[in-house]
């Protein structure tokens, strides 16, 4: 790893979106940025959807002879005046270095880290409004649990926002509740994130050479392979010599607290899978639970889904993926694990089956206008599996999906996935 020490310029950081979890990550970039003066500028923006919010009484920042309380104010505002987000996530106090911000073209300007952080549905026609403001050697982390879909093909949300921007991104994923992490209650995550080579501070000496005579000069090359191992499309810049080397040591430093652990891998696609076929893993778990069946079945379901897992990962990613990222990892057994014992995907199913009712419906009940990615993912997932002919091949996320569509029962879940003997 590179050391880092003085260098002329320091990274600019921005963390595109403000939900809770956008927030949670940019209370932790800001606390690094600013303990970490000699690689980061201080101030991280946040990018902001504006809209308007009036402070509930309940909250501790509620004044009925003040107009911040009494009167509608655009959430902007309320973030920077109170250093803290009262809608998303109320009750936690935000680095007062974090400068909440309405124009994503302005948040992104001159900033040479940007981490996305937001609904996976937003990010195309974002990406498009951020073409023209980014810098052209502008690296990224996706905290977006989940990947892109189709019958056709399966992406990773970290290169479809790379191929948008012509940049290369890394992912974060982990067994990351919001609010505790918000909270400060100790956790780990992953960052997955491998160097492109243009980045790379050490020239490689040609074959048969002296090196005097012959180093490679890395930042000249504008290649660099996907996670199929396929020569990527996009053509990227290096980023200039007088940065940090942004390479593992410097991800660690950005995102690592004492109460959130990173471990710092090579396997983006390992890493955004896992953070993607849990979530139809914890809706069985979350069914079976419905049922009363307890902990003996939910561990079953756990089992056998992680074992999809990792199977999904090494026949579609062959090139890339580790399967002990899976198993070693907090984007894979930890994530898993914390979904399939309080997440929304677990919660909504199991009251669907309590209640009697779709989990659409439930979705709407209880999510406040947010989806659940869980049955999305799942829908996708058996569409790709079924274009090849291989949903048999993994029982479990088929059961799921057909149970959402109420093509199968709950009550026969066992049965089904243990028709398969593949594993």
């Amino acid at each position: 790893m590179a050391t880092l020490g003085s260098h002329e310029q320091k990274h600019k950081v921005t963390v595109v979106g403000s939900g809770n979890w956008g927030s949670a990550i940019a209370k932790i970039v800001a606390e690094n940025t600013a303990a970490h003066p000699d690689i980061f500028q201080k101030d991280v923006q946040m990018w902001v959807f504006e809209e308007e919010y009036q402070v509930p009484k309940a909250s501790k920042h509620y004044d009925a002879s003040s107009k911040f309380s009494t009167e509608k104010h655009k959430l902007t505002r309320l973030i920077n005046h109170f250093h803290e987000n009262v809608k998303y996530l109320p009750d936690i106090s935000l680095p007062s270095n974090i400068i909440a911000n309405p124009s994503l073209q302005e948040s992104v300007k001159d900033s040479t880290i940007l981490i996305f952080n937001l609904p996976h549905q937003f990010i195309g026609g974002l990406c498009d409004q951020m073409k023209g403001s980014i810098l052209p050697y502008a690296r990224g982390i996706s905290c977006i649990k989940g990947v892109e879909v189709s019958e056709e093909d399966i992406s990773l949300f970290s290169e479809s926002i790379g191929e948008k921007l012509g940049i290369y991104v890394g992912a974060l994923s982990g067994a990351n509740i919001a609010n505790e992490v918000a909270q400060e209650k100790f956790c780990e995550t992953t960052v997955a994130y491998d160097p492109p080579p243009m980045d790379s501070r050490n020239p490689t000496p040609k074959e048969g050479r002296t090196p005097q005579a012959s180093q490679l000069d890395l930042t000249q090359i504008t290649e660099h392979k996907d996670t199929k191992g396929l020569t990527s499309k996009v053509r990227l810049t290096a980023q200039p010599a007088d940065l940090p080397p942004l390479d593992h040591e410097l991800m660690h430093t950005l995102f690592h607290r004492p109460y959130f652990h990173v471990h710092v891998v090579s396997d983006v696609a390992g890493v955004s899978l896992g953070g993607a076929l849990k979530n139809i893993v914890a809706l069985a778990a979350g069914f079976v639970a419905g049922l009363n069946w307890g902990d003996n079945a939910k561990a079953a379901i756990m089992r056998v889904g992680l074992l999809e897992m990792r199977k999904f990962g090494k026949m579609f990613f062959e090139n890339s993926v580790r399967t002990a990222t899976f198993t070693e990892e907090s984007a894979g057994v930890a994530d898993l694990i914390t979904s399939c014992s309080g997440g929304r995907n677990f919660r909504c199913a199991k009251m669907s089956v309590q209640r009697q009712m779709s989990i659409a419906d439930v979705e709407k009940e209880e999510l406040n206008g947010q989806m659940l990615q869980g049955t999305s993912t799942a829908k996708e997932v058996y569409g790709f599996l079924k274009a090849r002919g291989k949903e048999g091949e993994f029982p479990l996320l088929t059961s799921t999906y057909l149970i959402l569509q109420g093509e199968a029962k709950v009550e026969d879940l066992p049965d089904l996935i243990a028709k398969s003997n593949v594993f």
